[in-house]
């Protein structure tokens, strides 16, 4: 049976993403960004060329799919859309519905779905890769949501593990 993750960058170390993926399940990894680097050095384990080394030495398969990444426009778009609400990519928990229902419609309803999901290993999780941490606040939720609801396809979000502060405010 075909089973779908979503993983994204923020909040992982290197290490922490690899044991994530390692324990989903994860057999094969689509890299869904359309720039597949990341900003500063905590991330630039991210960045494509590392990422894929790091995936082979774990024996993880890499793809990328350009074609289910976000236009610079539409990343415009949810950028502004950020910017009037205060908050930056990193802290982001939703969407911009303007920046879903156009993802939608000029990136989603034209991609042929059905070739992907033929291609998709039947044992191994599949993890669709974005940046943003959660899986609300990005486009790969949208992904996902498709291939359940049109492919019956269960979805797991992988996100990091959050340290729990101990009494008296300090955290580990």
């Amino acid at each position: 049976m075909r089973r779908i993750a979503t993983i994204g960058v923020y909040g992982f170390t290197a290490g922490a993403f690899l044991e994530m993926l390692a324990s989903g399940g994860v057999g094969l990894l689509l890299d869904l960004r359309q720039r597949r680097g990341v900003r500063g050095p905590d991330y630039s384990w991210a960045n494509s060329v590392r990422l894929q080394h790091a995936l082979s030495a774990v024996d993880i398969g890499y793809r990328h799919v350009k074609e289910l990444a976000p236009t610079t426009e539409l990343r415009h778009l949810q950028y502004r859309e950020d910017d009037r609400q205060g908050v930056g990519k990193r802290n982001r928990t939703a969407l911009a519905p303007e920046y879903a229902e156009r993802y939608t419609r000029e990136i989603l309803d034209p991609f042929d779905l059905d070739a992907l999901v033929a291609e998709l290993p039947s044992g191994p999780v599949t993890a669709l890769f974005c940046v943003e941490r959660d899986p609300e606040a990005c486009h790969r939720s949208l992904v996902a949501e498709r291939l359940r609801a049109e492919h019956g396809l269960p979805v797991t979000n992988l996100r990091p593990v959050q340290s729990v502060p101990i009494a008296g405010g300090r955290g580990p």
